[in-house]
């Protein structure tokens, strides 16, 4: 018996203050090597892949096998770049051979005293049961750790 497809539609929106500058942010989001460093590398994970076509219109493909053995893969599409201010993208996600994710994602950079506020704001379908919103703010959060350690220049904590 086959089951019916569901889906589940979400939305969050995550803020983090770092000390740096936009520039400094945005060009963590933009450099191939600092990306991979905060985005794809993680503790444990194996079979890295990641590149990068940052420019509206561009790519980014990502995937790494986490420690339980499962192939995570990313299929990012930039559709909106304000340079120090902007970034809107659309990506998948899938777990080894099945899409569990569409979203569209928005990273705002906004100037305070003293560094950057950055605003994620993402919209979501998870797809039969295989993802949560509560796992992709979780994901999220854990990664924009990660970047506040790259932008501190902690390469251990980064990658």
């Amino acid at each position: 018996m086959m089951t019916e497809p569901t889906t589940a539609h979400a939305s969050f929106v995550l803020e983090r203050d770092y000390r740096a500058a936009p520039p400094q942010v945005f060009r963590a989001w933009s450099d191939p090597d600092a990306k991979r460093r905060w985005f794809a590398e993680g503790e444990g994970f194996t079979d890295i892949a990641h590149a990068l076509d940052f420019r509206e219109g561009g790519s980014e493909q990502c995937s790494g096998r986490e420690p339980g053995g499962r192939l995570f893969v990313n299929r990012t599409v930039f559709h909106d770049i304000v340079p120090n201010r902007r970034i809107v993208f659309s990506y998948t996600m899938a777990l080894d051979e099945t899409r569990i994710s569409a979203s569209l994602a928005t990273v705002e950079l906004l100037e305070i005293d003293g560094g950057t506020r950055l605003v994620l704001t993402e919209q979501a379908a998870f797809f039969d049961g295989a993802d949560t919103v509560d796992q992709r703010r979780g994901g999220w959060t854990w990664l924009l750790g990660r970047l506040d350690a790259e932008l501190a220049g902690d390469p251990q904590a980064a990658g």
